[in-house]
């Protein structure tokens, strides 16, 4: 019987709701990675047995549990009890001990041991387990190391029981309880008591607010130190997810302040013994996480060392020369793109930045054919797969992501590469500098040779990383290393509705649409660009322009929530566009979905923004197979699926480094906190062939109005041109 095949809900006949109190006897099926299970519960009054059938409620044959649920009618597997909530109950009768030694939980014992402990000491049976366990040596047969196991086993499940119990008066579900207990184990309780915010940090899937929530419930003062010290270091890490390096001083005590309800005057002290214990880092008027803090002071380091460096470089290239002879297998260069390629090949550290169309891929080209004329070692790499592999196409030379060059250790998180084993490059280019955040950036850094030469490729107008810093922008405005602005749009380049739009948008004009490469659909209200937006994907593109709806066309949105959010997105697009696809239990996917990994794996290869096709799901074995782009098969079990979302729609942050045949842009009012010019901009230039935007007039110009995003607190820019105590270079 496939157990793991059955979806809850049932969509049955319900039979009311109603209690019932029972005896494990026997787990038919259960499932580690998701929690699922299927049991056989004999029931203490009625005598009977039912079979029970739940999630993330962890259960062992002789466990006496009050569960609360409805019965249902499943049309193949018949009448069965689906539990909502559950608490567990110890074993209380010599049956349900019984049960338990019985089920094969302790190597080596079997029903006969288990029957000859019931027969032994009969009533007495629970006292002896709990308190006189060395009475247990008294059992014909049972020796010493059988009674010494049994003990220990009977103590580690009525320690679970007891914390699970006590954790359910907390009001902690039976799920959320296991995952502590399994960080935790037997010294729950204690490290629940001595400080309930640990949870936020050490136990994946709960946050601040649940471990808050949990200590209110435990009665916890409002006003104690630890909680303040969790709500500040929250504070600044939500001030990280927005893309802070740091938060100003006023701003994080007045945060706190509301978030913990609480007055300035009882957070201040708090906050004070933070700073003098050095688990926070205040500069000025800033405040730091010591790990933000640290990594920022040594970028800077990074930069000075390398670019005060020797270099590895040949003297007297003859770059002059190369630019003045024709090479029939590269493109000619503008006098801007030989300024670029002279400033890179002459400076230790150096910036091209530039919009669509304007040759910073020609440069990328150029520079590595010119390199290869010499011995020098080349590396070439960027934060996603895709763009390396774009520079790879464009030069025939290997690049890789920054995570690979590095080599990062999926054990630890952390690469292998750095200042004690650096990267074998004499020349570093890194595109689409614009992605990388701080603590890449570091860690980077700290693995090029000082003798290396960094040319930093990217497009300063698009959005910024989507992890902490301002990078390229700071690397610009710090006016201490020479920076290339690519202006001139080549001519077949200009062409293109799409280059020549983003240039328009970028100067904060008006798109010119046409009836080639670039629409506009005019909706106001959601539910008609909902409807519209529907209609173009699943039948108009790809009838009249032949792209396949699931792989060349991408659906793009300023926001994740709301009715034009793209989690609602989709939804709407999997059932129009995968209706038919098998639905994988437990999970919200069907094998042909759309799927993007939302985090980096090491181990598996797929990084953060990895776009692929789900493939294939054993039934079996609980495993998924999923194709991203490049040819790259990989397999996630159940509970590594949280690694993956729906992609037929993505923000425009998630879209950041990706190219796409058709892009689809969403903008309306019901937009306004993301209507900015960098979100259209970068939106606008991620389509190859294609962009069709729908939504209303008014929300394309006040996204054009609006320039002054919300700033980033960093203070790289600040920082290196205090440390370098040079003339800005331009």
């Amino acid at each position: 019987m496939d157990f793991d095949t059955i979806e809850i809900p049932f969509s049955p006949k319900e039979l009311g709701p109603e209690e019932i109190e029972g005896v494990v006897e026997e787990i038919v099926f259960e499932n580690p990675d998701t929690g699922f299970f299927v049991a056989k519960l004999r029931r203490h009054q009625e005598n009977n047995v039912v079979l029970i059938v739940g999630k993330s409620f962890p259960l062992s044959v002789g466990a006496s549990i009050k569960a609360y649920g409805n019965w249902v009618i499943h049309p193949r597997y018949g009448l069965q009890f689906q539990v909502i909530r559950a608490e567990m109950l110890l074993p209380s009768s010599a049956e349900a001990i019984y049960k338990f030694l019985s089920s094969g939980a302790i190597p080596g014992i079997g029903p006969g041991y288990a029957r000859r402990i019931i027969n032994t000491f009969r009533e007495d049976v629970l006292y002896v387990l709990n308190h006189e366990p060395e009475k247990l040596e008294r059992v014909s047969g049972l020796g010493k190391n059988r009674a010494r196991k049994i003990a220990e086993a009977w103590r580690e499940q009525r320690d679970q029981f007891e914390t699970m119990l006590t954790l359910q008066q907390y009001n902690i579900s039976p799920s959320l309880a296991n995952k502590i207990y399994k960080v935790y184990g037997n010294k729950t309780l204690i490290c629940l008591r001595e400080d309930p915010y640990k949870l936020a940090n050490e136990v994946q899937g709960i946050g601040f607010k649940t471990a808050d929530k949990i200590a209110k419930d435990m009665g916890l003062d409002l006003s104690n130190p630890s909680r303040i010290e969790a709500g500040i270091k929250y504070v600044l890490q939500e001030g990280e997810n927005d893309g802070h390096v740091f938060l100003y001083e006023e701003g994080l005590l007045n945060s706190t302040s509301t978030l913990l309800e609480l007055p300035i005057d009882s957070i201040v002290p708090v906050y004070q013994s933070l700073i003098e214990s050095q688990k926070l880092v205040r500069d000025g008027d800033a405040v730091y996480l010591p790990f933000h803090y640290n990594i920022e002071m040594e970028n800077v380091l990074h930069l000075q060392r390398i670019f005060f460096g020797a270099s590895a470089l040949p003297k007297g290239l003859p770059i002059d020369e190369f630019l003045s002879e024709s090479h029939p297998n590269l493109p000619q260069l503008n006098e801007e793109q030989r300024s670029a390629l002279r400033v890179a090949l002459n400076s230790k550290i150096s910036v091209v930045t530039g919009g669509p169309g304007t040759g910073k891929t020609t440069l990328i080209k150029t520079l590595v054919a010119f390199l290869r004329e010499y011995p020098i070692r080349i590396a070439l790499t960027a934060p996603t797969g895709r763009a390396g592999k774009q520079m790879e196409s464009v030069t025939g030379h290997p690049a890789s992501t920054i995570h690979r060059l590095l080599e990062f250790n999926p054990q630890t998180g952390k690469p292998m590469r750095d200042r004690d084993n650096p990267i074998c490059a004499d020349f570093l280019i890194v595109d689409e500098t614009s992605m990388v955040d701080h603590v890449l950036l570091y860690y980077l850094l700290r693995a090029v040779p000082t003798t290396t030469h960094i040319v930093f490729v990217g497009d300063v107008d698009q959005l910024p990383s989507v992890g902490p810093g301002n990078v390229l922008s700071d690397l610009i405005m710090s006016g201490v290393f020479p920076v290339t602005r690519l202006k001139e749009v080549f001519r077949q380049s200009a062409e293109s509705g799409i280059i020549t739009n983003a240039h328009r948008i970028n100067r904060g004009e008006f798109p010119e649409f046409n009836q080639k490469d670039f629409f506009f659909i005019r909706r106001v209200d959601s539910a008609s660009a909902l409807t519209t937006l529907l209609h173009i994907v699943v039948e108009r593109i790809p009838q009249r322009f032949g792209y396949d709806p699931i792989k060349d066309i991408q659906v793009l949105a300023p926001l994740r929530r709301g009715d034009v959010g793209v989690h609602h997105l989709n939804l709407q697009l999997q059932d129009r566009l995968n209706s038919e696809g098998v639905r994988i239990p437990h999970t919200p996917f069907r094998i042909g979905d759309k799927v993007m990994q939302i985090r980096n794996n090491y181990e598996k290869e797929v990084f953060n923004g990895d776009v692929g096709i789900i493939v294939d799901a054993d039934e079996d074995t609980g495993l998924i197979q999923v194709l991203f782009e490049g040819g790259n098969l990989v397999v996630y079990s159940l509970e590594q699926t949280e690694q993956l979302a729906l992609a037929y729609s993505a923000t425009v942050h998630k879209s950041q480094g990706c190219e796409y045949p058709v892009v689809i842009l969403l903008m309306l009012p019901q937009h306004y906190l993301l209507l900015q010019r960098n979100v259209l901009y970068t939106a606008v230039t991620r389509a190859k062939k294609m962009v069709t935007i729908i939504g209303s007039p008014n929300a394309i110009q006040k996204a054009l109005k609006t320039t002054q995003s919300v700033r980033r607190n960093t203070r790289l820019n600040d920082r290196l041109r205090s440390a370098f105590k040079i003339n800005p270079v331009t």
